[in-house]
């Protein structure tokens, strides 16, 4: 009897060879749910930015498994008992995180489900994946929960140092060609350690912390709050609104089996069935784009200039600020619009409108990074650390943005 040629390795440009620690785990990968990653991009609209940030969902959670196998290695080499289970356990919590993204990540999260994040729909992805794994998941769920016993453990998943945070800045700043972003992912996993059954950074590592914290505003700035990819993803959200918008009037639409359901139904976290979880699962970038492509022909003004505002790269202009937006400014715009195109107010807030952006590199309020020093004492970060910009990265800055469109429209 032939046995399946089951991979074991994965060729990451970001870290070289990756080994898949087990068949569980190689099965979960091979999984249609998550297969599904490789088809969602994992910094959105970002491409249209930065033409190189093609990089998927399905990367990111590689990264960050292999990461997190890095990251027990190092807590055992200095005492921290983790046995097998509970590495697999995390192994699994981290590779599976992102399951519940929707098309383009973040851009169309609470839009194609209402009011449930993607963390809330990864949850039920892995509850759905435990039934069909024997319940071999629910230790992972458990540590994704924040239920375990080991408070650290979490942590590994879901913190101001998780997994998470150090394999997307680093592959995000390698795809984008920012390299301010660039964070030493392998160094700062080589400081951790475990006090009083938290996550710490041993002191010696107080650089390569603060490093990443400015990294991660940098980031921000730079890439993730990139003003041209903010109006590419609130083009793309007003894009699914109104199709929405026009189904839910009788309105025919071309769109996938997929999308469709998701257009002519209001899915909320209370009827989020297996049912819907499976269509969802079948719901990607590809869905959205070929939409947006067969839009562009439609007889409605609003979706069909929505539509060739993304595909053509012909996005609405932007203006930051550092105060509010005043409504009259938006009125007027508005008006300037609807005497053009002959427009209802309610349709010409689709191309005017304000919105507001947030960057805050650290906290210091919850889930601290602290720092153990050789007397045993911890420390947060930003206390110890000789560098005073620190704790004013750890001030939200706020900056507000309108959107309208440009003179020749």
């Amino acid at each position: 009897m032939k046995t399946a040629n089951k991979l074991k390795i994965v060729n990451d440009p970001i870290y070289g060879f990756i080994t898949i620690p087990n068949g569980v785990i190689f099965e979960l990968i091979e999984h249609p749910y998550f297969q599904r990653l490789r088809r969602i991009t994992q910094m959105g609209m970002s491409y249209l930015v930065y033409p190189g940030a093609h990089h998927t969902r399905f990367h990111h959670a590689i990264g960050a498994m292999f990461l997190m196998q890095k990251a027990v290695h190092v807590l055992r080499l200095k005492g921290v008992e983790i046995n097998k289970e509970e590495e697999e356990a995390l192994c699994i919590a981290i590779l599976l995180h992102d399951m519940g993204h929707g098309p383009f990540s973040h851009a169309m999260e609470n839009s194609i489900i209402e009011n449930v994040s993607h963390e809330e729909i990864s949850l039920q992805f892995m509850e759905l994946l435990n039934k069909k794994f024997n319940n071999r998941l629910t230790l992972a769920i458990s540590i994704f929960k924040n239920q375990h016993d080991r408070k650290f453990f979490h942590q590994l998943i879901s913190g101001q140092l998780d997994m998470d945070r150090l394999d997307y800045l680093r592959r995000d700043s390698f795809y984008t060609g920012v390299s301010e972003g660039w964070v030493n992912s392998e160094r700062l996993i080589t400081m951790l350690n475990v006090h009083d059954d938290s996550l710490v950074v041993e002191e010696k590592g107080i650089y390569s912390v603060e490093k990443f914290i400015v990294a991660r505003r940098l980031m921000y700035w730079q890439v993730y709050l990139h003003k041209t990819g903010i109006v590419a993803e609130q083009l793309l959200m007003r894009v699914l609104k109104r199709a929405k918008e026009l189904t839910d009037q009788g309105v025919s639409l071309p769109a996938s089996e997929a999308l469709s359901f998701f257009l002519k139904n209001d899915i909320t976290k209370e009827n989020l069935t297996e049912s819907v979880l499976d269509r969802f699962s079948k719901l990607d970038d590809y869905d959205v784009v070929a939409a947006m492509k067969s839009w562009m022909a439609s007889e409605d003004f609003v979706l069909r200039n929505l539509s060739e505002m993304l595909i053509n790269r012909e996005l609405l202009k932007i203006k930051m600020k550092k105060k509010p937006i005043s409504s009259e400014k938006i009125a007027e715009k508005r008006k300037q619009l609807s005497k053009k195109h002959n427009l209802s107010e309610a349709e010409a807030s689709y191309f005017v409108f304000t919105g507001d952006i947030y960057n805050q590199a650290y906290r210091m309020d919850k889930d601290t990074i602290n720092l153990l020093t050789k007397s045993g004492k911890v420390v947060d970060v930003a206390k110890a650390s000789d560098q005073l910009n620190l704790k004013a990265l750890s001030k939200t800055v706020v900056k507000y943005y309108l959107c309208y469109p440009k003179s020749n429209y």
